[in-house]
């Protein structure tokens, strides 16, 4: 058997906040924020509305998706920097709120590769017949940590929750090969200070992320014992329409083979590319037997790749 997919499912706040929006905000215009990011929009979570209530909502959507019940969930994994609250973990908070009483809860720190470290951890637990069936999220408020003095970044930054159920597949299907990495001495370039506050070096940022992105999708799909040409759909991290556009163009694919979220929804950190995945398999764009990419950055310095046969 392999580990894969088995459905998944997205949440969306429903505050829109447009360019127009943030020139009201901030010292910054609509075309320069298009012509240097991509984003045209991204959400915001009303003040009610927190991390741990959008990874449940996206959680049980999920959950439906793969039809599997609450009780058959060994392990809740979910990736984020902005959890409700340092202890208990959102993983906790959902499990009780799910009644997921057979499920145990922890929550990974990777940034914005944290899905990426959570899937490959969740397909570990299930390589090795300890568990069989995990839920695995990404979910982030990055509203409540963004400095809207800082232009740079505040125009960034979107809220949302995305989220996967991995389990076995058929054999050849599922994760076919990964790669984890990390750097710590780059973490000065992105981190939370403390005022709580993002503080990031975009120029170092990018030159990490524009060698990294490109280089980790070639390193996957060598892993894999496959060529460039038989990647079907990259779903990369959605940060930079340039990063992004770095990794497509290594893989020589067109526009149309590349989820492209951020011009809605902006950088949802650990959020962005399990809501990408999610969108993308509910509107056709991956069919059964495709071969699709996943590729992230993120502080730490980390970044994570996954190239899976889609399908179960």
């Amino acid at each position: 058997m392999g580990v894969g997919v088995l459905g998944t499912g997205h949440y969306l706040p429903t505050k829109v906040v447009t360019n127009k929006d943030m020139e009201k905000l901030v010292d910054t215009t609509d075309e320069w924020i298009r012509t240097r990011t991509g984003i045209e929009e991204r959400r915001f979570a009303e003040d009610d509305i927190d991390t741990s209530d959008m990874a449940f909502y996206a959680a049980k959507q999920a959950l439906e998706e793969a039809n599997v019940t609450v009780d058959e969930i060994d392990l809740i994994l979910t990736a984020t920097v902005t959890p409700d609250t340092p202890f208990p973990s959102v993983s906790c908070m959902i499990q009780e709120r799910l009644g997921a009483k057979n499920a145990a809860a922890l929550d990974v720190s990777a940034a914005c590769s944290g899905f990426m470290y959570g899937m490959i951890t969740a397909k570990q637990f299930i390589e090795t017949n300890a568990y069989k069936k995990i839920l695995v999220i990404g979910a982030e408020k990055l509203s409540k940590i963004t400095n809207w003095e800082d232009r740079s970044t505040c125009v960034l930054l979107g809220d949302g929750a995305g989220a996967a159920v991995i389990g076995e597949v058929s054999e050849g299907k599922g994760i076919l090969s990964f790669e984890l990495g990390s750097n710590g001495a780059g973490g000065k370039e992105l981190y939370q200070n403390e005022q709580d506050m993002l503080v990031m070096n975009g120029r170092e940022v990018y030159k990490f992320a524009v060698r990294q992105m490109p280089e980790s999708t070639m390193n996957v799909i060598d892993k894999a014992g496959l060529k460039k040409e038989d990647v079907d759909y990259l779903i990369p991290h959605q940060a930079n329409i340039r990063i992004m556009e770095a990794a497509r163009e290594r893989l020589e694919i067109s526009e149309d083979r590349m989820a492209t979220t951020i011009k809605k929804y902006g950088n949802n950190s650990a959020a962005s590319i399990p809501m990408a995945l999610s969108e993308a398999a509910k509107e056709g764009k991956i069919k059964d037997n495709d071969i699709v990419v996943l590729v992230g950055f993120g502080g730490g310095l980390t970044w994570g790749a996954v190239a899976l046969r889609w399908g179960k």
